[in-house]
C-alpha cells in the first residue's frame, strides 16, 4: 500500500514523500530511520488520469437515484459478509456474481482486481468517485486501518440509506405540484392554439367590435401560431442562459441564496441541509475520523456554497483551538444555515466529548420534522397552484364569452325596443 507522508529534514527542510508500506506505522517507522522527523502519513491518492481511465472504462455516469440504490445494496450486502467473515475480495466477487446491471458488474469487477494486485478496498474505491464519494471512502479507510470494517459499513448502509429516503420523499413531495404545472401549461397551449382561433371566425361574423381582453387575447394566440418559432427560440436561449450563468461561481452563489431564502421553501431547504450534515458528521465521527477531516470532507460533498463556507469557517475555527459550534450558528449571506437547536447541540457535544452520538440524534430530531414539513408544503402549494390555474382559465373564459354576452344584450334590447314601437 502507498503512503504520502509529510517530514522534516535534519536542516528543517519540509519533504513530502510516497512510500510503500503495509500501514501508516510502519511508513512512519521507515522515514524515521532515514533520520526525517514524520508530521503526517495518509494514503496516497492515485492520479487523476488512472481515475480518469478507470472511470471512462467503468461506463457512464450513474445517476443520483441509482447510485444511491446501487450503493446502499452494496454496502448493506458487505456489512453482512464481513460479519460472517467472509475475505474482502470474496465478498466482492460474490457481489459481482450476483449483480444484475452490467456497469455495476464491471465497477466491482474492478475493485475486485486491485484488490487482488494488493490494494485495500477504499483504495480500490478510489478509482470509480462516481459510485464511492470522498465520505465513503474516507470511513471505509478509518474501518480497514482500525479493524471495525463491519461496523463502518453498517454506519455507512444507513447513512446512505437515510439519504436515499430523504431524496424519495423531496422527489415524491414535489411530484404532484409538477404535475398541476405542466398540465396548467398543456391547458393554456390548447386554449390559446386551438379554442381560441375557432372562436376568432365566430367574432368577426359578428361584425361587432370585441372588448379589450378578447381582442388581447386573439392577437396574443394569431402571434404564437404564426412566430412559435421565435416564442420556442426565445425560450431556449433564456433557459440555455439560465444555466450557464448558474454554472458559473457567481451563478451558482445566488442560486443557492435564493433557494435558502425562498418563502416557504427556504426554511424547509435549510433544515435538509442541516439534517444531512449533522448525519454524515455524526457517522464520520462515529467512524473515528478526525473532526477537521470531516469537515474537510463535508465541505467538499454538501452542493452548497453557503454551506461550503460555514464548513470552511469551523475548519478555520478548529484549526485555531476553538470549538466548531461558533461557526455552525453563523449567519452567511443573510441566511442562518443551522436551527439553534444544532449549534447548541454541537456545543454540548464539544464539551461532553460527545459529538458523534449527539449530532446522530439531532440529525434523527430534524428528520422527522421535516418529513412533516415536507407534507405541509405540498399541501399548501397543491390548492395555490389550482387557485393559479382556475383564475387563469376564468380569465381566458370570460374573454371569450364576454362578445357572446353583449350581443344577446343588445339582441335583447333590440327586441324590447321592437316591442314598444308597435
Amino acid at each position: 500500500m502507498r503512503f504520502t507522508a509529510e517530514a522534516y529534514s535534519k536542516d528543517g527542510k519540509s519533504i513530502t514523500e510516497t512510500i510503500e508500506a503495509t500501514d501508516a506505522a510502519e511508513a512512519a517507522e521507515l522515514l524515521r530511520k532515514r533520520g526525517l522527523l514524520v508530521s503526517e502519513v495518509k494514503p496516497a491518492r492515485e492520479s487523476n488520469t488512472e481515475i480518469l481511465q478507470a472511470r471512462a472504462a467503468s461506463g457512464r455516469r450513474f445517476g443520483a437515484g441509482r447510485r444511491l440504490r446501487l450503493l446502499t445494496g452494496f454496502l448493506r450486502q458487505m456489512s453482512v459478509l464481513v460479519s460472517t467473515g467472509t475475505p474482502l475480495v470474496e465478498a466482492v466477487s460474490s457481489l459481482e456474481r450476483q449483480s444484475e446491471d452490467p456497469e455495476w458488474s464491471r465497477i466491482l469487477e474492478d475493485l475486485r482486481k486491485r484488490m487482488e494486485e494488493g490494494k485495500q478496498l477504499s483504495e480500490a474505491m478510489a478509482f470509480h468517485p462516481e459510485c464511492f464519494d470522498a465520505v465513503c471512502r474516507n470511513l471505509v479507510c478509518a474501518g480497514e486501518t482500525g479493524g471495525k470494517l463491519e461496523a463502518v459499513m453498517t454506519r455507512l448502509a444507513a447513512l446512505v440509506r437515510q439519504q436515499q429516503k430523504i431524496r424519495g420523499e423531496v422527489i415524491g413531495a414535489m411530484a404532484y405540484p409538477c404535475v398541476l404545472i405542466l398540465i396548467s401549461l398543456g391547458v393554456l397551449v390548447a386554449m390559446i392554439g386551438f379554442v381560441l382561433p375557432r372562436f376568432e371566425g365566430l367574432f368577426k361574423s359578428l361584425d361587432r367590435p370585441v372588448p379589450g381582453s378578447t381582442q388581447a387575447l386573439l392577437s396574443l394566440s394569431n402571434w404564437l401560431r404564426e412566430y412559435w418559432w421565435a416564442a420556442g427560440l426565445t425560450l431556449g436561449v433564456i433557459v440555455a442562459t439560465v444555466f450557464i450563468i448558474a454554472g458559473t461561481r457567481q451563478g451558482k452563489l445566488w442560486r443557492d441564496v435564493l433557494m435558502l431564502k425562498a418563502p416557504l421553501v427556504g426554511h424547509l431547504a435549510t433544515s435538509l441541509y442541516a439534517a444531512r450534515i449533522a448525519r454524515v458528521m455524526g457517522v464520520l465521527i462515529e467512524g473515528r475520523v478526525a473532526l477537521l477531516e470531516c469537515l474537510r470532507l463535508v465541505q467538499g460533498s454538501i452542493g452548497n456554497s453557503l454551506y461550503a463556507r460555514g464548513m470552511q469557517s469551523a475548519e478555520e475555527a478548529v484549526t485555531r483551538g476553538e470549538g466548531a459550534s461558533g461557526a455552525f450558528g453563523a449567519v452567511v449571506q443573510g441566511v442562518r444555515l443551522f436551527p439553534i437547536a444544532v449549534s447548541e447541540a454541537m456545543r454540548s457535544g464539544e464539551r461532553t466529548g460527545q459529538i458523534g452520538p449527539v449530532l446522530l440524534s439531532v440529525a434523527d430530531a430534524l428528520d422527522e420534522d421535516n418529513e412533516v414539513a415536507l407534507r405541509s408544503a405540498t399541501r399548501m402549494l397543491e390548492p395555490m397552484i389550482l387557485s393559479v390555474l382556475g383564475l387563469v382559465v376564468g380569465v381566458m373564459t370570460l374573454s371569450m364569452f364576454l362578445p357572446l354576452f353583449d350581443l344577446a344584450a343588445a339582441g335583447g334590447a333590440g327586441g324590447a325596443g321592437g316591442g314598444g314601437g308597435g
